[in-house]
């Protein structure tokens, strides 16, 4: 089976190896790919595996001998499963690989918006600190979590652990989801959105990707949040309105906001959310811990194991 990666940079950049994939196959891996030469690239391939590399209906129909598509994330929307259905091509994903770093990033974020870690860490080295008269210096406010309300859009694994971790810092949670009938005797109150912004001290998203929750996050709804709340967002970038959001930051419609995702990746220079104010933006590094790329390729591997045995696993669409 000829097996080709597309864009294997991101979840190994050379600290980890393909091994796995090698023993189930002839393996050719690509660092990255443009758009102008997945199909190039792809051409004789049984099996393709794309991160971020889109797989549309016009490339898969180019690819007659593609007979499985594994994605090296959870989410799918890089592929477009209609047409893989059509063929009776396999499409796998990794669900909850990524769970713990990312629920880690989600409070990485919160806390250095409420502890302001990173930035009296500058202001100490750049003398701040040496220049105070007192032997404790801050010059923004420090927030405690303890007895703030946490609310969750989504309550899949990753939003199920950070709810945990809130539970330890002394936070109650609520959530919003579409099926709250699936998690039975939680310790969390399951309320509708409107609730769930207008009480939460803290947002979380963890929702995915549709045409329903694209722009979740608009005008409408951040003018519902307390100004004192915060904004995060380890999910997917489309879920806000970017404009809306940087406005109401500089309104002060809200405390701040900490992301992990935008819109386009990378982001434009004009984007407004990389200069408005009290916004943290990451460069989409939740998943990226080596434990978790580690699970991710072990993941990956198992999943073309098991289609070659004719028994295939976290199979989507």
């Amino acid at each position: 089976m000829k097996i080709v990666v597309l864009d294997g940079y991101a979840a190994n950049p050379g600290d980890l190896d393909w091994g796995a994939l090698e023993a189930l196959g002839e393996l050719v891996v690509h660092d990255r790919t443009p758009p102008s030469e997945v199909i190039d690239r792809a051409a004789g391939a049984e099996a393709v595996l794309t991160n971020k590399v889109v797989l549309s209906r016009e490339i898969i129909a180019a690819l007659p001998q593609l007979r499985y598509i594994g994605v090296l994330a959870t989410g799918v929307n890089v592929v477009d499963l209609a047409a893989a259905r059509d063929r009776g091509i396999v499409v796998t994903n990794v669900p909850g690989y990524s769970t713990p770093s990312v629920a880690q990033t989600t409070f990485a974020l919160l806390l250095e918006l409420t502890q302001q870690v990173g930035h009296h860490a500058h202001l100490t080295r750049w003398g701040r600190w040496s220049e105070s008269p007192d032997f404790s210096f801050w010059d923004r406010p420090l927030v405690e979590l303890s007895g703030l309300t946490l609310g969750l859009v989504g309550y899949g694994a990753i939003a199920r652990q950070v709810a945990r971790i809130g539970e330890a810092f002394g936070m109650g949670v609520i959530v919003h989801t579409r099926s709250p009938e699936k998690y039975p005797g939680e310790p969390v109150r399951f309320v509708d959105l409107k609730t769930l912004f207008a009480d939460s001290d803290v947002v979380s998203l963890h929702c995915p990707l549709t045409e329903e929750t694209r722009g979740l996050v608009n005008r409408e709804r951040l003018a519902t949040m307390k100004p004192s709340a915060y904004l995060i967002n380890t999910g997917r970038g489309p879920l806000i309105d970017e404009e809306a959001l940087a406005a109401a930051l500089k309104e002060q419609l809200l405390a701040g906001a900490g992301l992990d995702v935008l819109s386009q990746e990378p982001p434009p220079g004009g984007n407004p959310l990389l200069t408005a104010p009290n916004c943290f933006v990451t460069p989409h590094i939740a998943w990226a811990t080596r434990a978790s790329r580690v699970r991710l390729l072990a993941e990956v591997a198992e999943n073309l194991k098991a289609f070659q045995r004719k028994a295939p696993r976290n199979v989507v669409g």
